[in-house]
């Protein structure tokens, strides 16, 4: 009787030489796990509001909320803090308080809401609208942060480009011209977003409101910036990094292309501490936004799924933590109007 088809393969493979033997089973582990891998990538889920998707569908998904969304954004934006959103990200720009020079990335910042306000601030100080000096704060729980001398010192301008030649008096006028305040020759903020839409609003709006110098366009994603190590003197993101995919990866790229001394601002929608007024706000987001959402946009899903996704985004304090685990240090955290936003920020030390 012929022998079964697994003894005969048993049979085949001990008959082989052994160093033979040894590349097969080698050969037949590197495919096992090759599969294993396979198997669990294609089962990694992350969420999308309260779905579960697969990861590589994530950012499909969250790029089509905001195509949707692009020409409705600050509607959007209005509609979802009642219009609180303009003092929230005035109140950021002062906390940056950029000086002239200052290098800055804002990463999902396609309609520019931040980049214009960091050129008037930093590039223009005696325009700076009435906000920018004279904001009254009774939304923010307020407080000062003292930084030790030589990090204040170091915060925004690379010391090589601060430097003025003493030996020609030309360049010596055009430096000083470049640092003084109210001069936009230095001071240039990068523009980065996943959305070729919400980029294409933000250059639309740069147009209109004079901005035609000391800022660039680009599209990339956050998880995987184009700029080399040590960059930027700043680095901002404003309602944007809980619709990404891998949170951390976000800020390990921050702390990459922040030069040492640089920092990070995050400016997004937290957890409301109050049990009393996060029911409030619960019922208002669930029950509110949608429905306006589908008579203002006609598009009751996108808000629906920008509602879901900020409770599933970390707290105040799982936040920070990702910010430390980063490398990015003196991590601190500030909320406005009981926590329904708030603004993270740390720092990339000099070693």
């Amino acid at each position: 009787m012929a022998a079964p088809l697994a003894s005969r393969s048993a049979l085949l493979f001990t008959s082989l030489p052994a160093r033979l033997r040894v590349c097969c089973a080698c050969a037949r582990s590197f495919s096992a796990s090759r599969l294993q891998n396979h198997e669990s990538k294609e089962q990694r889920e992350t969420h999308f509001g309260f779905q579960s998707v697969p990861e590589e569908e994530k950012e499909q998904k969250v790029y089509e909320v905001f195509e949707n969304v692009a020409g409705s954004y600050d509607l959007m934006n209005d509609t979802m803090s009642v219009g609180i959103h303009r003092l929230w990200k005035d109140l950021f720009m002062r906390r940056l308080s950029p000086a002239p020079g200052t290098k800055l990335v804002d990463v999902a910042g396609g309609t520019g809401d931040i980049a214009f306000r960091f050129l008037q601030f930093a590039g223009n100080e005696s325009s700076r609208p009435s906000t920018f000096n004279q904001m009254p704060n009774p939304l923010t729980q307020d407080f000062d942060i003292k930084l030790p001398k030589e990090v204040e010192m170091g915060l925004f301008v690379d010391p090589a480009e601060s430097q003025v030649d003493d030996s020609s008096s030309s360049s010596s006028d055009e430096e000083g011209d470049r640092l003084r305040p109210g001069s936009r020759a230095a001071t240039h903020v990068t523009v980065c977003d996943i959305n070729q839409a919400m980029l294409d609003v933000g250059k639309q709006r740069a147009d209109k409101l004079g901005f035609t110098s000391g800022i660039s366009w680009v599209q990339g994603n956050a998880e995987d910036l184009q700029f080399e190590d040590n960059s930027f003197d700043a680095y901002t993101i404003a309602f944007g990094i809980r619709n990404c995919t891998n949170v951390q990866q976000v800020l390990n790229e921050a702390h990459r292309v922040l030069k040492p001394g640089g920092r990070f601002m995050c400016l997004e929608f937290s957890q409301v501490t109050n049990p009393l007024l996060r029911s409030v706000y619960d019922s208002y987001s669930f029950n509110v936004i949608p429905v306006m959402g589908q008579v203002i946009a006609r598009d009751w899903k996108s808000y629906q799924y920008l509602v879901e996704s900020i409770r599933q985004f970390p707290d105040q304090e799982e936040f920070a933590d990702m910010i430390r685990d980063s490398g990015l240090r003196m991590v601190t955290y500030e909320n406005l109007t009981f926590g329904i936003a708030a603004i993270h920020s740390g720092f990339k030390l000099r070693r």
